[in-house]
């Protein structure tokens, strides 16, 4: 069988709506008997017939599962630094409560034990990842798991106190929101 169709072969066995999202390795793995390469001239030809879209740098959406839209940045992100501390903060969480008088649009802002920055991810939107030294056992009841988002997410208070440290524009900041949810 040729690699692009054993690709998606693999790829159509394997989906689901949960998942949906690739790595390069994880796609590596999934054609062992090309180089790599040829490996890389599979994607490409992946690519450009939409079998696959490149979400951001090595990481790439197979669309054919039917998972749930408007979620896509979310899972991007935690597939992203899968290997490190993050959870949803500053702007994403205080927006949602209220305390923050616009939505971020097309763009999630987390804490994370990775470095700091920004990472496009074309039509997603923006993921921006701030670096923090704090750890789960430090923050763990102010932190609640959002399993429709795949990804921690800060208490109200816990991120307005990471909006501060990380010297983010407080002008923002609607003071009736702040008391209507008594931080």
């Amino acid at each position: 069988m040729q690699p692009l169709r054993a690709l998606e072969s693999h790829l159509r066995r394997l989906a689901t709506p949960d998942v949906y999202l690739f790595s390069l390795a994880d796609l590596e793995a999934l054609v062992p008997e090309v180089s790599h390469q040829a490996f890389k001239m599979v994607v490409t030809r992946a690519l450009k017939q939409g079998l696959l879209q490149r979400a951001c740098q090595g990481i790439y959406l197979f669309d054919g599962a039917g998972h749930k839209r408007g979620l896509e940045l979310y899972h991007i992100a935690a597939k992203l630094r899968a290997g490190y501390f993050n959870y949803l903060s500053q702007e994403s969480v205080l927006s949602v409560a209220g305390i923050i008088s616009q939505l971020p649009f097309q763009r999630i802002t987390l804490m994370s034990s990775g470095r700091s920055g920004l990472v496009s991810c074309g039509p997603w939107g923006v993921i921006e990842f701030t670096h923090t030294k704090r750890n789960l056992e430090a923050l763990g009841p102010r932190l609640a798991y959002d399993p429709e988002v795949r990804l921690l997410r800060a208490s109200p208070d816990l991120a307005l106190e990471d909006l501060k440290a990380a010297r983010r524009n407080l002008n923002l900041i609607d003071e009736e929101g702040l008391r209507g949810n008594a931080l």
